[in-house]
């Protein structure tokens, strides 16, 4: 298992996930996504805007998600 935060994941708060491979944390990042969207949280809000405007590029798109593996990959098993 691995931990990352929602901000290093590209969101806006502290609040830790635990996986056991790179695709789970992604899954779990994005139910709290869906999470904080329904409760309109403007900082979540601010992230999701930059992720969607990386979407309009396939190549920055790719980039980030190799960025954010990359990190996960390099992070300690607990």
């Amino acid at each position: 298992m691995k931990t990352m935060t929602c901000k290093q994941l590209g969101g806006a708060c502290e609040l830790s996930f635990s996986a056991a491979t790179f695709e789970e944390m992604i899954a779990l990042s994005k139910q709290h996504g869906m999470e904080m969207f329904q409760k309109g949280d403007a900082p979540h809000l601010e992230a999701m805007q930059a992720i969607k405007k990386l979407m309009d590029s396939p190549e920055a798109m790719e980039r980030y998600f190799n960025e954010k593996r990359a990190l996960f990959e390099s992070l300690p098993s607990e």
